[in-house]
């Protein structure tokens, strides 16, 4: 597909970071206006920053069926609070102003407290407790501590199953931050606060697995997909990452969006967030392991060998 701009009666540049609370009421996506048009599915991605900052960002992307094509239709950059309207306000209102179908919103932050965090039992210690996801814990930690560098004892007020899962049980250990550790638990609770008033489904995605599975499969080099957040390398391994999926013909991307993906981390990431909402739609990412507690949170990874729309 070439990279080449579309016209599009639709398509109007947005930044976020200098509209008034004003204009935040007016950024509402168009209605489709066309009945006979295409079927489609619409996926929204969100790479989620803290509540005073600038960011966070929000990707939609369309997928059709029929001609088995993915486009970026919307990207916001530098979502933040605006006089008296919230940056909360402004996601929410950016997501239920997008006219169905949306199939999934993926956020890249833990949509699920640790267990500790939730349970109301009478409470015997970790040491003793019975509860299946701790006892997973345990099974899991013991498992490992026989290795040459056993991980420390875990923290199951600050950490989850996954967490210690992905450390272990991949191609690669992948170090996903603790849901309450001190990085991730503003953002966890800001992802809570958002989550609960919205109506579609939600998923958890983890964009550096994500983008290692989706950068394997098309062939990249294990370097260019570690660090695509780098500060120094990461700009442009973001462009050898948006160059190779337009040149397989992924997605189509506007030349504006192109420019706002490598410039902005934050960016890139809510994209590979909606492009894994699409997988899992398609069936693509994998199933929970065998064992995994039940009621315990599972990211959204997509498979080692998917294949695209």
């Amino acid at each position: 597909m070439s990279r080449s701009r579309v016209r599009s009666p639709r398509r109007k540049s947005r930044s976020v970071a200098k509209t008034t609370a004003k204009k935040a009421d007016q950024q509402s996506f168009p209605e489709i206006q066309n009945p006979k048009s295409p079927k489609f599915h619409r996926f929204i991605g969100v790479s989620l920053g803290g509540g005073k900052t600038d960011k966070t960002a929000l990707s939609v992307i369309e997928y059709y069926p029929v001609q088995k094509k993915i486009f970026l239709s919307r990207l916001f950059d530098k979502i933040q609070t605006e006089d008296e309207v919230s940056g909360d306000l402004l996601i929410h209102r950016m997501i239920t102003q997008c006219p169905p179908p949306v199939e999934s919103i993926s956020f890249d932050v833990p949509l699920q407290l640790p267990k500790c965090m939730t349970c109301c039992l009478p409470c015997p210690g970790y040491e003793e407790c019975q509860e299946p996801e701790i006892q997973w814990m345990w099974k899991h930690w013991r498992a490992n501590k026989k290795k040459k560098s056993p991980p420390r004892l875990f923290t199951p007020y600050t950490e989850r199953c996954v967490e210690q899962f992905l450390q272990t049980e991949l191609e690669e250990p992948f170090h996903l931050q603790h849901a309450m550790g001190s990085n991730l638990a503003p953002l966890t609770a800001r992802a809570h606060y958002i989550q609960n008033r919205l109506t579609a489904p939600t998923l958890e995605v983890f964009p550096k697995l994500s983008l290692w599975r989706i950068g394997t499969a098309l062939h990249l080099s294990k370097s260019q997909l570690r660090f695509h957040r780098h500060w120094e390398s990461g700009h442009d391994n973001r462009q050898i990452v948006l160059n190779k999926m337009m040149d397989r013909n992924v997605a189509f991307i506007y030349d504006q969006d192109v420019k706002t993906l490598v410039e902005s981390p934050q960016a890139f990431d809510s994209f590979i967030c909606s492009l894994t909402g699409l997988l899992s739609f398609l069936g693509q990412c994998e199933p929970r392991p065998k064992g995994f507690p039940r009621k315990e949170s599972w990211l959204e990874i997509p498979k080692k060998s998917f294949v695209w729309p």
